[in-house]
């Protein structure tokens, strides 16, 4: 199942098209709104006050409730964009975010309003088709589950502690980022391989990374391993009835690239949001001088909140591409 996402933040749409979907899967619109609901901006004092619907209209490779196993086209229009407030953004980049790799890559084509295909706006279709792959999935008793394992520095936050550090971090004109930890479940022993472009790790990494302000992915312990000893670390294995298990998952469910059967965890390592109300140091790109810049408009403090369903999206299709859906 590939995917491929278009649009821009601030254009009137963005969308996927999704080839290699099963033909005859149905099409739970109410999961998928429900999903998209989880990512939606503008529900809390931690998020951005941009407020879109976020309703999907489907183009393409749907009938009657069905998935044709043509391409699946769905669209999400934009509609409440403020292009005003990233005027500036058009000379002077911001810091830690892609307007100036996107200037370069693009010979300054590159849509500047809201992040223009950079911004997180676009893994609000990447939601879109990670719960078809979430529905594909759920045909072979595969899940895929996430939550918030780090917020500014607090490991394992409760709701009140995330809230006051993202809220504090606001206040201050500032950002905070955090860790979103995830589980593949129902996955058998024996998928993947050791070698290049078919090792799960590397699988699920190039679907995580290709999430904005994912900057690091650990499987099991990831860099805990780094302070333990091989007999700390080893996963040892019993017999559970006919089954081989592990007592532990220190590993992540992953033996030489090869899925062990159990579930399959890594931890994804989210930045701080780069667009902040704080004065940054800059360059002037039509200018070719320094510049300062104190960014106006609609962020998050943090996005990490919004990025759990995201995660667990681009977790799903990596799933679907490990099982040759």
């Amino acid at each position: 199942m590939r995917y491929m996402i278009f649009g821009e933040s601030h254009g009137p749409a963005i969308g996927v098209v999704l080839e290699g979907v099963p033909a005859g899967l149905a099409l739970d619109l109410d999961f998928i709104r429900a999903e998209l609901a989880r990512r939606a901006p503008g529900q809390s004092a931690m998020t951005t006050a941009r407020k879109e619907k976020d309703e999907p209209e489907i183009l393409s490779g749907v009938f009657e409730g069905k998935t044709t196993g043509t391409p699946l086209c769905a669209v999400i229009f934009n509609t409440d964009t403020r292009s005003k407030d990233y005027a500036k953004l058009k000379d002077l980049p911001r810091p830690g975010h892609a307007d100036y790799a996107g200037f370069v890559r693009y010979h300054g084509c590159n849509d500047y309003r809201g992040g223009g295909h950079f911004s997180g706006r676009l893994t609000a279709p990447l939601v879109f088709a990670g719960a078809v792959a979430k529905l594909a999935l759920r045909q072979r008793g595969v899940a895929v589950a996430a939550h918030i394992s780090n917020v500014a520095g607090i490991a394992d936050p409760t709701p009140e502690e995330m809230e006051a550090a993202i809220l504090a971090a606001k206040a201050d004109r500032d950002s905070v980022g955090g860790r979103i930890r995830c589980a593949v479940t129902g996955l058998p022993a024996g998928l993947g391989a050791p070698d290049f472009g078919c090792n799960v790790e590397g699988i699920f990494s190039q679907y995580l990374f290709a999430v904005p302000a994912v900057k690091a992915v650990g499987f099991g312990l990831g860099t805990g391993f780094a302070a333990l000893r091989g007999s700390q670390a080893n996963d040892a294995f019993y017999m559970d009835g006919d089954t081989v298990r592990t007592r532990t998952n220190h590993t992540g469910g992953v033996n030489g690239g090869i899925t062990n059967g159990m579930p399959v965890e890594f931890e994804v390592t989210i930045r701080p949001t780069p667009s902040i109300a704080r004065s940054q140091d800059t360059v002037d790109l039509s200018a070719g001088t320094d510049a300062k810049l104190e960014i106006t408009g609609r962020h998050d403090p943090c996005i990490v909140p919004r990025a759990v369903p995201v995660i667990e999206s681009a977790a799903a299709l990596a799933t679907c591409e490990l099982l040759g859906i």
